[in-house]
């Protein structure tokens, strides 16, 4: 048995059973699906706080979501809205997975989430209390509510789960991370695991923090402020939400009898020191060291043991900073080759999600499957010169994809990806 606690040679199939998505594009998985396949965006400008002060004024916000009518109302007070949203993905996920904690064992029941910015909102109103009225008016639930690791513990908590838990901060990569290590803990001894990622910073202090990368976008027409691999790309806009996810054994869900959407298959993780050097927007790619992304994708097809002509789409992590997206198309091109494989990246209709942007985009990938089309990128004109992909956009195309690759980066060097397969559901299909 290796440190980690996994038996060597010994590896379950990981399968994911239950989807929770809580997104720009809608509320719930069945109509963030029907928005993709319509390439129906949900950037606009800020609603949640007047921005007319700042040059960030677009941004993707979950519409018509009220915790009040998602989350018991002793958590909308204690809680952020990030975990707001996770507590109504993980609900959402459990019910269609069919899956009752109450009737599992407790300690085979785990959560991993990924978490980027923590409490942003609630942190911010505790500190005008702070500075407007003094330390008197700065209420108990600060000390948990900001904190990283607040959704892994409440949705513990709510649901009974008291086996392995942990959180997972590594940005926009997060979200694949968190999967990553829910496949391991089926190996050492849990049964389902409920995972993914939710970020909610849309408040004056959360963009101004994220405004100190210089990578958002300060176009003011939505349907022109994220174009990942386009001649004119210039930013990305930020947006909140994100996905869960019940993943449990291939074995145990054939016990439960319930259908899966999916296999994970293959993951790796690395670390790129050039992205902390990364030049400023608008400019050429950077030289130097030879980007991880490459090497990682490689990784993540070995653990799957595909070779790289049997994936079948590619979720590109799309930046939308000229100098990342062409490092990311090259890397996309130098292990399958110049537009062998589809290429989609449809977070240009929620924004970029930060930990729950890579949970969304498998999420994403799950349904592509389950549906056999590979979802197409929208509001794109002419690719970037030097950006040799094939990238799907106008419409989604049927081509009955049984494979997906999911790439993500985090602010800093983070980079994961995700290889997952086709499963027995396909009521998608039409």
């Amino acid at each position: 048995m290796s440190a980690s606690g996994i038996l060597p040679g010994h590896r379950s199939r990981a399968v994911v059973t239950g989807l929770g998505v809580i997104a720009p594009t809608g509320i719930g998985a069945d109509r963030h699906w029907e928005s993709v396949l319509a390439g129906k965006s949900g950037l606009g400008r800020i609603t949640r706080f007047d921005p007319a002060g700042y040059p960030v004024r677009v941004a993707g916000e979950v519409p018509g979501f009220r915790a009040s009518e998602q989350v018991p109302g002793r958590l909308v007070k204690q809680t952020d809205r990030f975990t707001h949203f996770a507590l109504a993905a993980a609900d959402s996920a459990l019910a269609d997975a069919a899956a009752d904690p109450a009737r599992l064992p407790e300690y085979e029941m785990a959560v991993v989430t990924a978490s980027s910015s923590g409490g942003t909102e609630f942190g911010q109103h505790e500190m005008e209390n702070l500075y407007q009225q003094g330390s008197s008016w700065v209420g108990a639930y600060q000390s948990i509510a900001w904190f990283y690791a607040a959704t892994t513990g409440q949705v513990s908590i709510r649901h009974g789960m008291r086996g392995p838990c942990g959180v997972i901060c590594c940005e926009q990569a997060g979200g694949l991370d968190a999967l990553g290590q829910s496949r391991r803990l089926l190996d050492t001894g849990s049964r389902l695991v409920l995972s993914g990622g939710t970020d909610a910073s849309l408040c004056p202090y959360g963009l101004v923090a994220q405004m100190s990368s210089g990578q958002l976008s300060t176009e003011d027409d939505p349907s022109r402020a994220y174009l990942p691999f386009d001649a004119t790309a210039a930013g990305f806009v930020p947006g909140e939400g994100g996905a869960m996810l019940v993943v449990e054994s291939a074995e145990g869900a054939r016990e439960r009898g319930v259908p899966a959407y999916g296999e994970l298959l293959g993951y790796a993780a690395g670390f790129d020191p050039a992205a902390g050097t990364r030049p400023a927007k608008g400019t050429a790619a950077r030289g130097g060291r030879h980007s991880v992304l490459a090497s990682v994708i490689r990784r993540a097809l070995a653990d799957a043991r595909l070779e790289p002509g049997r994936i079948d789409m590619v979720f590109a992590d799309a930046a939308g900073v000229p100098a990342d997206d062409l490092a990311e198309a090259r890397a996309i091109t130098e292990v399958f080759g110049p537009g062998a494989v589809p290429v989609t990246a449809p977070k240009t209709l929620t924004g970029r999600l930060y930990a729950g942007g890579a949970a969304l985009d498998v999420a994403t990938a799950l349904l592509a499957l389950s549906a056999g089309v590979v979802p197409h990128t929208a509001g794109l004109g002419r690719t970037a010169e030097g950006c040799e992909i094939d990238l799907v956009v106008g419409h989604p195309r049927r081509t009955e994809p049984r494979t997906a690759l999911v790439l993500a980066r985090g602010h800093g060097g983070f980079t994961s990806a995700l290889v997952v397969g086709a499963s027995d559901r396909d009521d998608l299909k039409k």
